[in-house]
């Protein structure tokens, strides 16, 4: 593998690990302190589960930043439009591309240390194995320059986490009956279909589609593209059965109690 680490290289990549693990750090203080303030709850919470909260506060930050930078990239840029650039799809990157990769490596650095400082109340060993994934597929994309295009998909599904961290916010509040959450379960459902389900479905059609340039990648990083994503797919999918036996019972129970206010009614 030829690690591309010239002059921009050294200034972008520590500087943007840097700054994703400063970006935890600040967000977890802004969230704690908004928290405090703002929300009653909070401080009568243990602090186990101030921790987790903030944790939330910082994630959905990050998640929220790379959906939105992913999205730009791959959509309305033309940095992998065709026939815009003289390079092949699977070698195209950007200073962007690099600088997000750099500052999701800082997140998933120190949410990874969080969790395994209090293993395992912030996350059990699926999020090791998410975490563990994402960084090593991150790391390859940006010391060798390679598969930048995939591992902005990959990124793109994190649109999902604010509302997975807003289902947890909910239901430790005690708003479980609420319809808030139930719309938020809902929007969790399509999202998670859109964004973990049917994406990979694309990125599989399109590693599919280019898989001669693909094969012009390194061995290390070949076998990594057509290793890790499907990996990561199988975690979405068990995780989406979840998301979908939660919301069934989530509505289910909304239309039980529909139907005993109902009653009480007549």
């Amino acid at each position: 593998m030829d690690v591309s680490f010239g002059p921009e290289e050294r200034i972008v990549w520590p500087a943007s690990v840097l700054a994703g693990i400063l970006m935890c750090a600040a967000v977890y203080d802004i969230t704690r302190e908004v928290s405090s303030r703002c929300f009653k709850g909070y401080n009568g919470l243990n602090d186990l589960h101030k921790v987790e909260w903030n944790n939330r506060g910082f994630s959905t930050f990050h998640a929220l930043v790379a959906a939105a930078v992913s999205f730009y990239l791959l959509v309305i840029s033309d940095l992998f439009s065709k026939d815009v650039h003289g390079d092949i799809i699977i070698d195209r990157k950007s200073w962007i591309s690099d600088s997000m990769f750099g500052v999701s490596l800082g997140y998933f650095l120190t949410d990874l240390l969080m969790i395994l400082w209090h293993f395992p109340s912030l996350g059990g060993k699926e999020y090791l194995l998410h975490h563990g994934l994402s960084m090593y597929a991150i790391s390859l994309a940006l010391l060798s320059g390679k598969g930048h295009v995939y591992i902005l998909m990959v990124l793109f599904t994190e649109a999902t986490t604010p509302f997975v961290n807003l289902r947890w916010y909910l239901d430790l509040a005690g708003r479980k009956s609420s319809k808030l959450y139930l719309y938020n379960g809902v929007a969790l459902f399509t999202g998670w279909l859109f964004a973990r389900i049917i994406l990979f479905v694309y990125f599989f059609a399109h590693l599919y589609l280019h898989f001669d340039q693909v094969r012009t990648v390194f061995p290390l990083g070949f076998y990594s593209m057509v290793a890790v994503p499907p990996a990561m797919s199988a975690m979405n999918v068990l995780w989406f059965r979840k998301i979908c036996k939660g919301m069934v019972k989530a509505m289910a129970g909304t239309k039980k109690r529909s139907q005993c206010v109902k009653t009480k009614a007549d």
